[in-house]
Parts: C-alpha cells; sequence; structure tokens
C-alpha cells in the first residue's frame, strides 16, 4: 500500500502527521486531544513514525562490515542489545505507510544483522554472548512472523523465502524451549500462546496449533482469586509462595507483555472463556493506572524494570487496551492515556525511559524503542478490527473514593478528593536475598490529580538485576521510598526491609486511616538493635491533605529520620523558608510540606536526584526523629 492509499484510508493528511512533541506534563492532563479513532490512529501512527526516525539514527550502515552493518547504537549503553531486529516488524509497516525505501532498507538490515546472535538451534541470544538467555527468540519470531505477514509483499522473493525459513527454525527453537507454562517466568509461555497461534497458522503447523491451544488452557489457572491478577514474575519457580502466602506478581510485566500475548490469542480463535477472564483481570489491573496513563508498578517483583510509563524492555500495553475496549469503555481510555504517556517520554525519535531523564541529562537506552514499536504497528495493521477507541469513559482511578484492598499482593489503593495513593506491605521477593521492591508499609506512591505524582517508590537497593536490561543508576543510590531509615555499623535499617509488616484501614467520617506496623531491619533481614526498631506509620488522607505521623514507644539512640523524597524535576523552585515548612512550585499548584519536627534537604552533587526506578528525579527531604518519638509531616497544594 502507497503511502497516499494509507493517508486516505486512515483518515489522515499529509500534513500535520505528526502531533507536536510536547515536554512532559506534570498534572495528570486530564483534557486529552483524542476523541475519536481518528485522533487516536493519528497520535498512533505519529509516534511510531518518529520512533522509527530515531531508529534510523542510531543505526550504523557499513555493508564491508556484517557484524555491524544493520545495528542500532544504543546511547546510553556500551552493550549491544540482541534483541534489536524485532524493529523488523515496525520498519517494514512503515515502509508501506510511507513508500519510503530508507525504513525497508532499515528493516532488512537490522534483521540481516540478527545473523550476529543467531544460534545453531535457530535461537536468538540476547546479546552477542551465545551463551546468553535465548528465550527473547519467541518475541524475535513474532515480529518476523508479523513482518512477513503483514508486508512480505515488499520484499523480493529470494529474502522472502530465506526470511521464512529463519522463522521456521526460530518458530521450531520455541515450540521446543516452552513445552508448559512451567519453564521460567509466566510471561514467557503467555507470549508463546501467541507466537505459536500465528506461527501455526502461517506454517501450517498443526502441532504449533494444538501447543497454543494447551498453553492457553493451561494459563487460566494462573490468574489469582479474588481479583484475577496473573501470577507468576518469581523465582526459581512461578509457583512460588512468599512468607505470607503470597504467588509473584509484576504489574509492568503484565500489562505490557503477558495480557497482550493472552488478548491476541483470545480475540484471534474467539476463546469467549478466556476472554471474560481477560476482562476480569483487566479491570482490576487497570484501576492501577494513574489519571495521566502511568502505571503503578511501586510494588511489583520485578520494579527493578519499572519506568513510570511500564517496564523498559516489554511491548507496550496497546494491544490488549485497544482490543477489549468494546468490553470496557475505560480500555479505550487507558489506551490513549498511556500512548499520550509515551509521547510525553519521547525525545529526539528515542524513548526514555523515565518523566525525567532529559532534565536530568540521563542518556535513553534504545531498548525501549524498538520494543514498543512494535504494538503501534499491529494496531495500525488490525486499524478496521478495533473498537471505537476515544477517551469518554474516565479511568478507574480519576473517579475513585475510598480505599481497596488487594489481598493477593498485600496492597491498598487509597483515594480521597484529589489524592491518590498506594501502600504496600507485599513480600514476595524476584528472587530470595537479592532483588527488593517497596514493601513494609510504604507509601509507594502518592499522585495528585492537580500536580501529578508526589512520590514514587524505588528498589530499596538499585542493583543490575538484569544488567543487560539495565541502566547504571547516575551517582548516590537513594531510594525514592518514603521511609523511616538508621544506619548502623555502616548498614542502612529500614521498614522498606521488612516483609513480616502488616497494614490496615478504615474510612470514616471522610477521612481514611491507613496504619502500618514494621520493625526497621536490614537487607538480611535482622532488625536493628540498640535502637529503636518496632515503629508504626500512619496515613491520614482526606479532601485537604495526606498526613503522615510515624512514632515508636521505644528509646531512639541512633540518628534516625523520616525520608520523604518528593518527586520534581530540575527548575521547580523549592522555597524553604521555615525549618519546618518547605514548598515546591510546580506549574498547576503550589506543594507545601510542613512538619512537627525541622525539615532538611540533603546536600547533592546537582539540583535533583534521580532513580532510574522509576526515571525520575526527587528533592531528598528528611525529619529527623531524634529528639523526639514522633513525627508528623503534612503534604498540601494551594
Amino acid at each position: 500500500m502507497k503511502r497516499k492509499e494509507f493517508l486516505q484510508l486512515s483518515g489522515l493528511t499529509s500534513a500535520g502527521l505528526l502531533l507536536p512533541m510536547v515536554p512532559w506534563l506534570h498534572s495528570c492532563s486530564e483534557q486529552s486531544t483524542i476523541e475519536h479513532s481518528k485522533d487516536f490512529k493519528n497520535l498512533v501512527y505519529g509516534l511510531l513514525k518518529d520512533w522509527c526516525d530515531g531508529l534510523i539514527r542510531t543505526q550504523i550502515f557499513d555493508e564491508s562490515n556484517p557484524k555491524t552493518h544493520g545495528m542500532f547504537k544504543c546511547p546510553a549503553c556500551n552493550k549491544v542489545h540482541g534483541r534489536m531486529m524485532d524493529a523488523v516488524y515496525p520498519l517494514l509497516a512503515m515502509a508501506k505507510y510511507t513508500g519510503e525505501e530508507k525504513y525497508l532498507k532499515s528493516g532488512i538490515a537490522v534483521m540481516e544483522w540478527a545473523d550476529n546472535v543467531t544460534l545453531p538451534d535457530g535461537g536468538w541470544s540476547n546479546d552477542l554472548n551465545p551463551k546468553s538467555w535465548n528465550g527473547i527468540t519467541v518475541f524475535g519470531a513474532i515480529s518476523l512472523a508479523e513482518a512477513l505477514h503483514y508486508h512480505g509483499d515488499l520484499l523480493e522473493e529470494q529474502r522472502r523465502k530465506r526470511w521464512t525459513e529463519r522463522l521456521t527454525k526460530a518458530a521450531d527453537f520455541v515450540y521446543k524451549k516452552f513445552p508448559t507454562m512451567d519453564v521460567t517466568n509466566v510471561n514467557y509461555g503467555a507470549t508463546t500462546i501467541y507466537a505459536l497461534n500465528l506461527i501455526g497458522k502461517m506454517l501450517k503447523k498443526p502441532e504449533y496449533l494444538s501447543r497454543s491451544k494447551e498453553l492457553a488452557t493451561a494459563i487460566k489457572s494462573y490468574f489469582t482469586e479474588p481479583n484475577h491478577f496473573l501470577y507468576g514474575e518469581i523465582k526459581p519457580s512461578a509457583h512460588k509462595k512468599s512468607a505470607k502466602g503470597l504467588p509473584g506478581i509484576d504489574l509492568g510485566y503484565n500489562v505490557e507483555e503477558s495480557l497482550n500475548n493472552i488478548t491476541l490469542y483470545a480475540v484471534h480463535e474467539k476463546d469467549t472463556d478466556l476472554l471474560e477472564l481477560l476482562d476480569r483481570s483487566l479491570r482490576t489491573h487497570l484501576e492501577f493506572m494513574l489519571p495521566d496513563g502511568g502505571w503503578d508498578n511501586s510494588w511489583g517483583t520485578r520494579m527493578f524494570k519499572w519506568t513510570y510509563w511500564g517496564s523498559r524492555t516489554c511491548d507496550g500495553s496497546q494491544p490488549t487496551l485497544a482490543l477489549l475496549a468494546n468490553r470496557n469503555p475505560a480500555l479505550g481510555t487507558a489506551a490513549v492515556k498511556y500512548t499520550e504517556l509515551l509521547k510525553r517520554c519521547t525525545d529526539n525519535g528515542l524513548l526514555h525511559g523515565g518523566i525525567h531523564y532529559t532534565s536530568h541529562g540521563i542518556k535513553p537506552c534504545i531498548h525501549h524503542t524498538f520494543a514498543h514499536t512494535k504494538p503501534l504497528a499491529h494496531l495500525l495493521d488490525n486499524w478496521n478490527k478495533l473498537p471505537e477507541i476515544n477517551t469518554s469513559a474516565p479511568l478507574p482511578r480519576y473517579t475513585a473514593d475510598g480505599v481497596k484492598h488487594y489481598k493477593e499482593i498485600d496492597t491498598l489503593l487509597m483515594a480521597r478528593g484529589n489524592w491518590r495513593g498506594t501502600v504496600t506491605a507485599y513480600d514476595a521477593i524476584y528472587k530470595d536475598g537479592e532483588y527488593r521492591q517497596a514493601t513494609g508499609g510504604a507509601l509507594s506512591l502518592l499522585y495528585h490529580t492537580k500536580v501529578g505524582l508526589l512520590l514514587a517508590a524505588s528498589m530499596a537497593q538499585y542493583k543490575l538485576v538484569e544488567s543487560l536490561n539495565q541502566q547504571p543508576n547516575p551517582g548516590e543510590d537513594f531510594p525514592f521510598t518514603p521511609r523511616i531509615e538508621t544506619w548502623l555499623n555502616e548498614k542502612q535499617y529500614s521498614n522498606i526491609f521488612d516483609r513480616a509488616a502488616t497494614i490496615s484501614s478504615e474510612d470514616t467520617n471522610g477521612q481514611i486511616l491507613v496504619k502500618a506496623q514494621c520493625q526497621l531491619k536490614n537487607e538480611d533481614n535482622e532488625v536493628a538493635k540498640d535502637t529503636a526498631s518496632s515503629f508504626s506509620i500512619a496515613y491520614h488522607c482526606t479532601d485537604g491533605s495526606l498526613k503522615i505521623t510515624a512514632k515508636t514507644g521505644e528509646k531512639i539512640k541512633s540518628k534516625t529520620a523520616f525520608i520523604l523524597p518528593i518527586i520534581s524535576p530540575t527548575g521547580e523552585q523549592v522555597y524553604h523558608i521555615r525549618e519546618n515548612e518547605i514548598s515546591v512550585r510546580k506549574p498547576d499548584g503550589l506543594v507545601k510540606i510542613t512538619s512537627s519536627v525541622p525539615l532538611t534537604i540533603k546536600e547533592t552533587p546537582k539540583e535533583r536526584i534521580f532513580n532510574m526506578v522509576p526515571g525520575a528525579e526527587a528533592i531528598p527531604i528528611l525529619a529527623y526523629l531524634n529528639k523526639t518519638n514522633e513525627v508528623e509531616l503534612v503534604i498540601t497544594i494551594e
């Protein structure tokens, strides 16, 4: 299809295809410009084209050197991301939509470059080391299959034949690699469901279709009761339970990868039972989307890859949100808001891994862009099959009021007036003794519908759990999770290490009260000694304020503080006029923090501290408890 034909069918005009890039908006930006599916298509097309152009600007073209020819050179990482051939599908799609040869040339080059990570058994490795993880072959197989299925007519016959043979080898590898749902994390089994269904039909392989159906039947038992979360993001077994008896659940992987692929299968096969289960599951997951399209994965087992818009190396949430919008119109709103957020986090054609990369001078990893191009191409290739997409139905968390506890993750959401908060005591750790998301009764996220994100948790200690898929944290590792903290013998003790903490809540007389009982522990689960270790934390939420009260009945002998990192990009004005009051001027309001004890701001080399989780800057505010056993902090918006 030529560019002119695509524009005519899509309702777009040759002028103004790309919506103007806008800076990160600090407020929820509720007044979306998207009113009709045509407007959303314009947004999707424009963002896909921008990303494809950004990828091409990083691409090496040197036919004399097959080791680098076609490779995307990552601006941030001194590494080669072996999965970059995933971009073949969106690049071929853009070649057809525009009729421009540069996209076809780019797509062919990056697919041919993949010979550098090809394994003898038909798989692809995650990087140049042939012993690196090869399960990622399932993602490359889907992208190559969709490229051939939708746009194979752009290729000359010999190349199309050669690529089909390569797909056959990759699909055979996937078929052998993932015979059941239990090989590894649930996202791989979930993705294999769609991969074998798609490729089985293309290559006329009944055994692939049979395996796909078996996996689709098995996946139904991986949804929890009563809230229908998809579980299985935990090591060493997807079925492992925590000390509290909780399964391993990660919102980011669920909404940006697993649920997408299950949905694609269920829609293609018209599996009504599975579609109804997905509908129920997505209603729960959608309650964790913020009004600006951000995903609240402040508690997930794999939050080491959490960026405010999702998860760093997943594909994106649009397919499942858009395809099931006929069952729940709020999913259509979510698809729009989420895509608008991705656009705001894009600069110079590349998706950045957080909301404040640019203001802190952090370069973007190329992985975010080549992964997230794929679902946009899929939407455009299947546009006529999509339900109407608009923003007429509000997101659940925008209209929420009250408090709800999710027992499968021992986490609650609270909402009153403009405030949206998350408190978590979830104790399921991705891999014991190594990787810690927020827990301990922490306020892992705070959002205000007028001024936007105010608090967002990070890892208790930032670690490169997947060194090929994470960027090092710049500067000091300073956790963003609000917490009580002390240091003993150079060891950090905090409630955010306490996996045995408990939380409870009540909602009376217009005030939500959430209580947490916790202890200060270190990363080895040892309780602080010779100083106060047992604390209670109370979160009081009313229309007008969010109050945090932390106290202990024990004697504090070691320097102890409540730490409140307020999310704020470089450039926002900070006022510290009185010793117990700090204000931050945001575009849509003044954030005021008052305290019962003096407040200090930790000295930092730059104007703000930065944490890769969730890719934001913050002001590190400290309130010391040493002269009192209690501290009260109040946040208001003017």
